[in-house]
C-alpha cells in the first residue's frame, strides 16, 4: 500500500497540537503508530499506543524507541515533533543559562538522540522517513527567544546531516517550519507576551493573525497534512528540505 500504510511509526510530543493532529492523522492513513510525550495523561485520551517519556534525556528517547520496536516492530518513520517553547525566556542578556541549556535538551539533543537511535535500522533495511517540526524562527528570529531561535535552527542542520548521511540507503529527512498555530505551548507564550505589555492574550493573538496575508494562524491541522506527506512513500524526491507552513508570511 502507498503512502503510510502499515509503516511502524513513532510520533513524538503526540499528547498535543501539531503531534496530537500528525499521529491521528496518521493512524487514520494506515500508520502504526506510537504517541510519545512526557503526559501519560493526555497521550491515553488519543486511542493510540503510547509510551510517555522524558524526550529531553537519552534515557528518555532510548524507552520510547525501544517500547516502539518492541510492541510495533522496526521504526520506519520518525517525526520529531516534541519541543519547549520561548515563553519564559528573557532578552539575550538577561538569558538563564538554564532556560539555553532546557531548550538545547529538549528540542535538539532529543531529536538527536532519537534520530542516531533509528536511522541504522533504517539504512539497513534500505527505507525510512524523518520528520522534524523546527519553526518558521528558525530563520527570522523571535524577539527574546535565543534559545528557541537557536534549537530550531540547530533542528535544521541535524535535518540536513540525516539527508546527507542516510540518503543514499532510500531514508529522506525533511522539516517543517510552522509560523503561528494556536497551541497550548503557542498560549503559553501569548500569555507570557500579554503580561509583559499589560494587554489581553486575545489581543497578542489578533496581532499574530495580522501578520499573515489570511488575517488568520495555521492549524495543527495544516502542519499535520504536510508531515503526514513527508512521511509516505510519495515523498521519495524529497529530501533535506525545510518547508515553511505559514500561509505566505515572510516572517
Amino acid at each position: 500500500m502507498p503512502g503510510v500504510g502499515g509503516r511502524v511509526t513513532l510520533v513524538t510530543g503526540a499528547g498535543r497540537g501539531i503531534g496530537r493532529a500528525a499521529a491521528t492523522l496518521l493512524a487514520s492513513r494506515g500508520a502504526r503508530v506510537m504517541a510519545a510525550a512526557r503526559s501519560e495523561e493526555q497521550l491515553r485520551t488519543l486511542g493510540l499506543d503510547y509510551v510517555a517519556a522524558d524526550l529531553g534525556t537519552a534515557e528518555g528517547c532510548a524507552r520510547a524507541v525501544r517500547e516502539t520496536e518492541e510492541r510495533l516492530g522496526p521504526i520506519e518513520i520518525l517525526v520529531c515533533n516534541h519541543g519547549i517553547g520561548s515563553a519564559h525566556e528573557r532578552v539575550l542578556w538577561e538569558q538563564d543559562p538554564e532556560a539555553w541549556a532546557q531548550s538545547m535538551r529538549i528540542n535538539l539533543d532529543g531529536p538527536f538522540f532519537l534520530s542516531r537511535a533509528v536511522l541504522k535500522g533504517m539504512v539497513d533495511r534500505g527505507y525510512g522517513r524523518v520528520v522534524y517540526t523546527s519553526s518558521t524562527s528558525a530563520e527570522v528570529a523571535e524577539h527574546a527567544g535565543s534559545a528557541y531561535n537557536s534549537s530550531k535552527a540547530g533542528l535544521l542542520g541535524l535535518m540536513r546531516s540525516v539527508a546527507q548521511d542516510a540518503g543514499a540507503f532510500g531514508v529522506t529527512s525533511n522539516a517543517v517550519l510552522p509560523g503561528w498555530v494556536r497551541t497550548p505551548m503557542a498560549d503559553l507564550s501569548a500569555e507570557a507576551e500579554a503580561r509583559d505589555r499589560g494587554v489581553t492574550t486575545d489581543q497578542v493573538w489578533a496581532e499574530r493573525e495580522a501578520l499573515y496575508p489570511a488575517a488568520r494562524v495555521v492549524t495543527p491541522e495544516e502542519v499535520a497534512e504536510l508531515i503526514a506527506f513527508l512521511a509516505s512513500e510519495e515523498s521519495s524526491g524529497v529530501n533535506g528540505e525545510a518547508i515553511r507552513v505559514a500561509l505566505g508570511s515572510v516572517l
